[in-house]
């Protein structure tokens, strides 16, 4: 299992970016709170709830809840301070994903899931706080939107801490590092490069025409034999 410091941290930084929210849609201070408390824990509580292994993180930690609501209220009461950097929500968010990435993965990885289960544990634990934000401000979920990588970027960073765990010489102690920098750089480069999942697709047409063409070649083929 990953250090208590780092269970905190990540859930310091997702409440972070749950003020950067708050402050976005204009929300009062329940609103701030509850979406602290949402995109900090929404994710953890998913897995608890779907491992159904193990303690409830939000419940049994005597730090998370009031983590959660001393952000909001900071962050409520300071509006200014964050309100200068319009382009740090981005920032907070995927690091906030890639944090909650390890805490899923290691959590999974010490109840004895096998390979898929671990990776699609640590993705919900990165993603599932986003979920819920986008559901009760009344949006379709960001991971289901043709986007730059969001999803894609906690799927690879836990298959990365998965990896590390396997080599013995890393362990626990370089694989949130590794893992961190594989979703940031991950989520950077499809900024930058502006590569987003595809939406939209439809490959019959393709698939049609080749089997059109395919067919013709073998139906001139056997009359040149005839």
């Amino acid at each position: 299992m990953v250090p208590e410091w780092l269970d905190l941290s990540a859930v310091v930084v997702g409440a972070f970016a749950g003020v950067l929210v708050g402050q976005k849609h204009k929300l009062d201070l329940v609103g701030f709170i509850a979406m602290c408390i949402i995109c900090a824990l929404g994710g953890g509580l998913m897995r608890d709830i779907i491992m159904q292994k193990g303690s409830v993180y939000a419940l049994e930690s005597y730090w998370a809840i009031p983590a959660c609501v001393a952000t909001a209220l900071v962050g409520f009461c300071f509006p200014t301070i964050l309100s200068r950097h319009p382009n740090l929500y981005d920032l907070v968010d995927i690091v906030s994903v890639a944090l909650f990435v390890v805490a899923g993965t290691s959590k999974a990885i010490a109840n004895d899931l096998h390979a898929s289960s671990v990776v699609l544990m640590g993705t919900i634990t990165g993603v599932g706080g986003g979920m819920l934000r986008d559901v009760f401000l009344g949006e379709v979920p960001r991971v289901f939107r043709k986007s730059n990588f969001y999803a894609l970027c906690a799927v690879v960073g836990s298959v990365a801490y998965y990896a590390c765990m396997q080599v013995r010489d890393i362990g626990v102690t370089i694989a949130p590092f590794v893992t961190v920098f594989v979703v940031v750089l991950l989520r950077q480069l499809s900024l930058h490069f502006n590569i987003e999942s595809p939406a939209d697709v439809d490959l019959e047409p393709k698939v049609v025409n080749t089997g059109k063409r395919v067919m013709r070649k073998v139906h001139r083929q056997r009359s040149k034999k005839r």
